[in-house]
Parts: C-alpha cells; sequence; structure tokens
C-alpha cells in the first residue's frame, strides 16, 4: 500500500464515473481487487462513498489517463509528489499491550522494580508499556492487587524482548555513578588459607631428629674402682 494513491476507494469511485478505464487497471492503481472495482461499478461496494479526484490532488495527469485509455495494457503511474511534507514526530509513550497481556503488566513491573533497581521510571514504562500512576502504586505497595503479585521477566510475557531489556539495564549501568571500592575487608588469597601453619621439615635431620653424639674421650673418662664397688655391691644383695 506504500505506491496506493490517498483513500484508493474513493479514487476508485471517481476512475470508474470518470473513465473509461478497465476494472484491472483502476484495480492495479487503487491496490485494490477487481471483483471489488466491479462491485463498485455495480453499486455494491462503496456505496454512499464520494469520489475523489486523483487529478486535483496531483496523483494522476490527464495524459496519464489518457494514455492507459488508449491502451489496455498501460498500467497507471502514480505522479511524484513535488510537494514533500515532513514526517509527523513520533510520539514517544508508553508502549500498546494487548488485552490479553494487561493484566501481567503488574507482575512484570515487580520484577523490573527488584530485580533491576538501577532502571529509571521512564525504561521501565517503556519496557512494561505502563503508566507512572500504576509504577508508583507498585513501587509503593498500594496497588489495589499488591498481596497477590508476583514478580514474573517480562520477556516472558512477551511485554518485551531480550534486546530491549539488555539494552535499558545496560543504558542505566552506564548511568550509575561510579562506586569506590571498599579495601577495608578483603578475601585473604587462597595461597594463604590453604598453606600449613607449620613449616615443613627440609632436611633429614628436621625429620628424624638429631642424636646427640657422644664423643670418645667422654667414653673413656670412668672410674674402675667405683665400677667394681657397684659389681660388688650387687653381688651382696643377691646372696
Amino acid at each position: 500500500m506504500s505506491n496506493a494513491p490517498l483513500m484508493p476507494k474513493a479514487t476508485a469511485v471517481w476512475l470508474v464515473e470518470n473513465t473509461s478505464l478497465t476494472f484491472e487497471q483502476i484495480a492495479n492503481f487503487c491496490k485494490l481487487h477487481p471483483l471489488e472495482v466491479k462491485g463498485i461499478a455495480d453499486g455494491e461496494v462503496a456505496a454512499g462513498i464520494k469520489g475523489n479526484d486523483p487529478i486535483s490532488s496531483g496523483q494522476l495527469t490527464r495524459e496519464e489517463i489518457a494514455a492507459a485509455e488508449k491502451n489496455e495494457n498501460h498500467q497507471l503511474q502514480l505522479a511524484v509528489s513535488k510537494v514533500r511534507l515532513p514526517e509527523p514526530p513520533r510520539r514517544r509513550g508508553a508502549r500498546y499491550t494487548p488485552l490479553s497481556r494487561r493484566q501481567d503488566r503488574p507482575n512484570a513491573i515487580l520484577w523490573l522494580v527488584r530485580n533491576h533497581p538501577e532502571l529509571k521510571d521512564a525504561q521501565i514504562m517503556r519496557l512494561a508499556g505502563t503508566t507512572k500512576t500504576t509504577l508508583q502504586a507498585i513501587r509503593n505497595r498500594t496497588h489495589w492487587n499488591s498481596a497477590a503479585l508476583t514478580p514474573v521477566d517480562p520477556v516472558s510475557l512477551g511485554l518485551c524482548s531480550q534486546m530491549d531489556l539488555d539494552f535499558e539495564v545496560n543504558r542505566a549501568a552506564k548511568d550509575r555513578p561510579l562506586v569506590e571500592a571498599d579495601h577495608g575487608q578483603t578475601l585473604v588469597p587462597a595461597e594463604v588459607t590453604t598453606r600449613p601453619h607449620y613449616d615443613e621439615p627440609s632436611t633429614e635431620a628436621e625429620v628424624f631428629g638429631s642424636a646427640s653424639v657422644k664423643k670418645p674421650e667422654e667414653e673413656a673418662d670412668f672410674d674402675v674402682d667405683s665400677v667394681f664397688a657397684k659389681l660388688k655391691d650387687l653381688k651382696v644383695k643377691e646372696d
């Protein structure tokens, strides 16, 4: 319908009444079915619709109509407008939500509020297709159905796509101020926590212990008389 004239049925009514074009030519130009054009000619379709002159509106020229009337194989070409109208600005508001999904919006809003507190109100409104009044009511727990609400991912509910959600989350993350890391308490490295508290022995002496070895001089330094005296005492006690 991008190449169709403005008000195609009204234009078809005018062409049927004021030209000798075939039904196929009119149907092709107005993007209609030939039987629908035939119904217009029979008065069964578009009853009460006033014809729209495509020549006065600059959509057709008299030469183009005359050429098509002489040749049935010639297709009417929509005239290019010399005036370019600026596109109307798109109004940015709440996204349209089907009726079958509107009852799920409060659950999606609650999920976004709990799981992504960094999102702004405008971002949540775009993702869930809601209004600021409903958002504030759910955030402040003044919604009429707050007790029965259950947080549900809006992507699974079909309220938005995963790409839209990721885009808004990343955008909110960039807008958040940087928070300095708290180095007061940090985790100890694993090498320190898994290291035993004692030093492992590295030499054979540390493993088995070092025995005191007596010097030969110490072994030879003894009193013979005292040794035999002790032996005599032992024999007397045995008798």
